[in-house]
Order: structure tokens, then C-alpha cells, then sequence
């Protein structure tokens, strides 16, 4: 390495952890307590020495299931607890932990209480809903044949007042007069209640069933919870005459058909009345007892919204030990489980001590033998994070994890992402909004810690510190730019430039974007220093001052981007000297440089040549006919002497 080291073999994170292959030789009697301490060091990758078995064929496949449905359980209360709009949480002073019999005993008896209490409150609840539904009736239909017994009273006297027989034979007697009902038969109806969006086709159909013999009366009640779903629906009270038995039965096909719901109704107004108070009755005592119910299972279920948190950790964490332990080989006297894994040998110490702890806690005379093992196997990448590299190393899993001992580009990214960012978001107002964020985080970092935060805020405060950094590069690029919420600043004075007017300043010319109509011309005056940091202010509100702002934010680009590219090829060398692949080194690493280099580096340097000497140059004219016409350099593309002959020597770097 010598001179390319650079002190980056004392980062911690310039390389993943050195791995080793351990072997542990576990008492069947102390397994559970011993992969229970292993799992809260958390630094052991376990090998799947049962590979050949399918999951049912495994030790401990019974106790993997009881933990599935203990999970499935604490789901349940999950939901039930969210439908009840209660928060999850923890108290303050947990209760007493539970051993897996225990807890498993404690959620069938909840869940058990749970499906009797929601079965209850299902069926009174649509008890309750019928009862409202028929107090409907009652009243909505109770009117029709109120207001039908007034009209058919009125219509009667008024007969037997003002109508006089005309004809001189006509008896004179009412009773000797027919009878129409006589002639028509019984009438018979049918009363309830049908959803508004479906009485349409509902009326059209009883019609043409009954050929029009039958008559409907309707009215809207408003939004109804329905007794069979439980949801607000807008519905009708209807009554529906008809004159015989197979109407009847139409009537009654039609009803069941568009799911309306009828309710028995007296014809007697007496009757009317009493059904309607032991209906009001009825209601008042179901709403003292959905009432109770209520209390009874909110009750329930806030004990269980406190302990939720509590037993679904537990029983992740018993599953993980079982899916663990399956994993484990069993030998021959089933008294001894055997296990192999992978252990970062900086955490020996740890593993050491857990399996010590782990071997007083199950009161075993045997203890847990650890030795190494010598095996061709490639190790796993581990890399040792901290609160603030953990999410530069998440950005840098995203997109690959590094092989064992390669070079972590996360060092790197540390510096190169937020920048990267910054140079897109530039802009020193947005950068201090986003400072202040961050500082929020930051500030109050202990106490987000110790509380459960949505998905989307979570995100946001695992990655505090790169937002941090995000907004200091975001400050900085902004000084740059220029740009307070895309609007020009002086923090460091106004623009030296002046107006020009047939080679004399012009000083009452205050606004620059004024002087090219005034036949004028922008420059700085002689020994006069440009604009101290960033983009001259001058430039805002010009014709030309986006496409000068495109111009040079591509070429920064450019810059970065060649950079960039250079670093990650330097990177592979790294690696290549520390596996000591020489071939690889000269094979790869040496035609990608002085490919990269030849081509783009060039471009580079012509971009700094042309800011530093304020050419005017194409430097697109140049890169083209770089290779268009070698050796033959054009007055568009003049940059400096020998340029002819050095474009030659790095075309012939570049592959054809």
C-alpha cells in the first residue's frame, strides 16, 4: 500500500469487520437461553446446517408454529385496538413477563373474551338496528293510514251530504247500494324499508309483476345504519298493496330479491300505538346494554393496547430463538445441539461473556464450547455503524453491499452525497430551512428515540445527521449561486461592473439590465476586482443570465462527475493492492484511468484553461473534431499552442 494508503486503513469503516468461522457445541438442556443471549449481542450469523429438511421436518417446527399463532393473535388485538381508536403503548411500569405457556394461555383467553364480546355487540347491535327500522315503519306508515282514514271520513260524509240519486229508480238506502270491496276481494300490504339508489327498478318491477294491480306508497327516512352491514345507508319507508294470494307472493319474491327489509304491521291503530311504545321500550333497554357492553370491551381492550407492544416483542423474539435453533444439528444422543457461525473477531469477547451469562441463567453443569473453524468459505460483509454512519451506510447498501474486505464506499459518501445534493438544491434560504429541521431532530434526538414514530417520520429521523450535512453543503452552494429563495443577495456588496456608454462609466445608470438599450456595454472598470464570492448579482433579471447559468452549472457538473468517476476507479486500485491482484491492477485500473482521463480529463482541464483565460472557445467544436479531424485545430477551437499535437497523442489513448 505504502504511499496510497493515506491513513485510511484507521478508519473503522474503510473495510468490513474480519471475519471467523466459529463452531458451538450447545447443552439441549441451556439452547433456548444460550440463543437468546447470542441474538441480544447480535453479532452472529448462524448457518443453516438443516438446509436438506423442509420447515416441517425441523426440531422445533411445533414451537415455530404456536409462535405463528400467537402472532396471528396479537394481530387480531392489533385491529380490534385500531377499530376502537385507541393508542398502543407501553406503561410506564410493565407487567409482570410472561413465560411462552403463560402468554400463550393468556391470549386464547383474550382472544376467547374478544370473539364473545364483538359476537354480543354484533347481535345487539343489529337487534338495534331492526328495532330502529320498525320504529320507522311504525311512524312513516302509521301516517299513511292516518291521513288515508281522514280523506276516506271527509269523502264520506261529503257523499252522503251533497249527493243527491239523479235517477228516479235508484234505491235510497246506502245498504242496498253494492259494494265494490265486495266485488274486489281482501286487500293486503306489505310495509318496510329498501334502499333509495334500488326503489326505482324496485317499482318498476312490482308493477309489471302484478300488471299494474297493486299500489305504492313511499317516503325517504334520511341515512339508516343497516342491520345486516352495520353502515349508513340512505333508504325509504314503503307500503305495498295488493288484491289476492299470488300477488302476494310476487310482492313478497320482489322484496327479498332488492334486499328490502320488511317488518310486521298492524293494521289496528290501537294496536299501531302499543307496538310502537314496547318498540321505544325495547330500544331504550338494548341502549343500557349495548352501553354496558361498550364499557365492558373498551375496558378490555385498553389493558390490552398497554401490553401489546410487550407480548409482540416477546413473541418475535421467541420465534427468531426457534427459527434459530432450527437451523442447529442434533446428535446422535439428542444431547447436544451443534451450530456454526459467522462472528466478527472483535466481538469475541462479547460471545464469550453471553454464553457464560447463558450457561449460569439455565443452571446447566455444561457449558457452551465456542472453537474456530477452518473453512475456503467467502465470510459475510459487516461493517460496524454508529448513529451517524448508519445511514450513509444504508444509502450505499441500497444500491450493493461490498464483498468481504473491499473497500467501503460509505467513507466516501459520507462527503460526496450531501454535497451532490447541494449542488442540485443549492440555494441559501432552502439550505436554512432545512437546517432548522435538522436542528429539531438533533436537539430533541434523545426523546424521538424513546418513541414510536410513523413509517415517513422514522425515515427522516434515521437519516437527522445526513440532512444535517445535506443542509450545511445546501448553505454553502447557495453563497455560491448566489440565491435566497431564487432571489439575488449582496452579502458581500453590490456588483463592481458598471455601464459602458461610448467607453465612459455611466454612473446614473443604476440598473444594468438598462445599458444594452442605452447602447451600452456591461464591464468592470480598470483594476476593479469581480465579485468577491459566488455569482455576480449583475447577472439576475439579464437576457443572458440563464443560459450563463446553465453553461456553467453543466461544466461544474462535468467536473463533479469526472471526479467522481476517478475516485471510484481509484477505489478498485485500493482493492486490487490489497488482495495484491496485480493483474486486475494492470489489466483493468490502468487502461480505465488513462481511458477516462484522455477523453474527459482533458475536457476538464479545458474547461478550467477556458474560465482562467476567459476564452471564448466552443469546447463542443473542440471535442468533436478532436476526433472528426485529428491534428488540424480551427480558429473556433483555439484554446492554446500545442493543442494539435497533444489531441493526437490522447486520441490515440482513446479505443476507436
Amino acid at each position: 500500500m505504502g504511499i496510497l494508503n493515506f491513513g485510511f486503513d484507521n478508519i473503522e469503516l474503510w473495510r468490513s469487520q474480519e471475519m471467523q468461522l466459529v463452531q458451538l457445541m450447545i447443552p439441549a438442556e441451556s439452547a433456548h437461553d444460550t440463543v437468546a443471549a447470542l441474538g441480544d449481542v447480535g453479532l452472529l450469523q448462524f448457518k443453516d446446517l438443516n438446509s436438506d429438511k423442509s420447515a416441517f421436518q425441523r426440531t422445533y417446527a411445533n414451537q415455530v408454529k404456536r409462535c405463528d399463532e400467537m402472532a396471528r393473535k396479537i394481530r387480531f388485538f392489533h385491529e380490534q385496538v385500531e377499530k376502537a381508536g385507541m393508542a398502543v403503548g407501553m406503561r410506564a411500569v410493565p407487567d409482570k413477563s410472561f413465560n411462552m405457556d403463560e402468554l400463550e394461555g393468556k391470549l386464547e383467553e383474550l382472544e376467547a373474551e374478544m370473539l364473545e364480546a364483538n359476537g354480543n355487540s354484533e347481535r345487539l347491535a343489529r337487534s338495534y338496528n331492526e328495532l330502529g327500522e320498525l320504529q320507522l315503519v311504525l311512524e312513516k306508515a302509521g301516517s299513511f293510514f292516518d291521513r288515508a282514514r281522514s280523506e276516506a271520513q271527509a269523502e264520506s260524509f261529503g257523499e252522503r251530504s251533497y249527493s243527491v240519486p239523479e235517477a228516479m229508480d235508484a234505491p235510497l238506502l246506502e245498504s242496498a247500494l253494492p259494494s265494490a270491496a265486495a266485488h274486489a276481494g281482501r286487500l293486503g300490504f306489505v310495509a318496510g324499508l329498501i334502499p333509495q339508489e334500488k326503489l326505482n327498478g324496485f317499482e318498476r318491477l312490482l308493477f309489471r309483476a302484478t300488471r299494474g294491480n297493486m299500489f305504492l306508497r313511499q317516503t325517504p327516512v334520511g341515512s339508516v345504519k343497516d342491520p345486516a352491514s352495520g353502515e349508513l345507508v340512505e333508504k325509504h319507508v314503503f307500503v305495498v298493496f295488493y288484491a289476492g294470494e299470488r300477488a302476494r307472493t310476487k310482492v313478497l319474491k320482489i322484496c327479498e330479491a332488492f334486499a328490502a327489509n320488511r317488518y310486521p304491521f298492524p293494521e289496528d291503530a290501537t294496536r299501531q300505538r302499543q307496538m310502537h311504545g314496547e318498540v321505544g321500550a325495547r330500544l331504550r333497554e338494548l341502549e343500557t346494554t349495548i352501553s354496558a357492553g361498550l364499557h365492558h370491551r373498551g375496558s378490555v381492550l385498553q389493558n390490552i393496547a398497554f401490553n401489546l407492544d410487550q407480548w409482540a416483542t416477546q413473541v418475535r423474539r421467541e420465534k427468531a430463538v426457534y427459527h434459530t435453533l432450527n437451523k442447529l444439528s442434533m446428535d446422535t444422543s439428542r444431547k447436544v445441539l451443534v451450530a456454526e457461525a459467522w462472528c466478527p473477531l472483535a466481538a469475541k469477547p462479547r460471545v464469550h461473556e453471553a454464553l457464560r451469562q447463558a450457561a449460569q441463567a439455565s443452571s446447566t453443569q455444561v457449558s457452551t464450547v465456542l472453537q474456530p473453524l477452518l473453512t475456503a468459505d467467502q465470510p459475510p460483509t459487516y461493517f460496524q455503524t454508529d448513529m451517524f454512519t448508519n445511514c450513509f451506510q444504508a444509502i450505499v447498501d441500497a444500491y450493493g453491499v461490498a464483498r468481504y474486505r473491499e473497500v467501503n464506499p460509505a467513507v466516501f459518501t459520507i462527503v460526496t452525497f450531501p454535497f451532490l445534493f447541494a449542488v442540485m438544491f443549492g440555494d441559501f434560504g432552502h439550505g436554512l430551512l432545512m437546517m432548522a429541521f435538522a436542528a429539531y431532530l438533533l436537539i430533541n434526538e434523545k426523546a424521538l428515540l424513546k418513541q414510536k414514530l410513523d413509517e415517513i417520520f422514522d425515515m427522516l429521523f434515521g437519516g437527522r445527521y445526513c440532512i444535517a450535512l445535506m443542509a450545511t453543503f445546501s448553505i454553502f452552494t447557495g453563497l455560491i449561486y448566489n440565491e435566497f429563495f431564487s432571489m439575488p443577495m449582496t452579502l458581500f456588496g453590490g456588483t463592481h461592473a458598471r455601464c459602458f456608454i461610448n467607453g465612459v462609466v455611466d454612473e446614473a445608470v443604476t440598473d444594468l439590465r438598462a445599458c444594452p438599450e442605452l447602447h451600452g456595454e456591461v464591464a468592470f472598470p480598470k483594476g476593479m476586482p469581480p465579485y468577491p464570492f459566488g455569482v455576480d448579482p449583475a447577472w439576475h433579471g439579464t437576457k443572458s443570465e440563464l443560459p450563463f447559468l446553465n453553461s456553467m452549472k453543466m461544466k461544474m457538473s462535468i467536473l463533479l462527475g469526472v471526479v467522481h468517476m476517478n475516485l471510484g476507479i481509484l477505489m478498485s486500485l485500493f482493492n486490487n493492492l490489497y488482495f495484491k491482484d496485480r493483474l486486475s491492477t494492470i489489466c483493468e485500473f490502468v487502461p480505465q484511468m488513462i481511458f477516462l482521463n484522455s477523453l474527459f480529463g482533458y475536457l476538464c482541464n479545458a474547461i478550467v484553461y477556458k474560465w482562467l483565460t476567459a476564452k471564448t472557445t466552443d469546447l463542443y467544436h473542440v471535442m468533436i473534431y478532436m476526433f472528426l479531424s485529428p491534428g488540424t485545430v480551427d480558429e473556433a477551437g483555439y484554446l492554446f499552442p500545442g493543442q494539435a499535437g497533444l489531441q493526437v497523442r490522447l486520441r490515440r489513448w482513446v479505443p476507436a
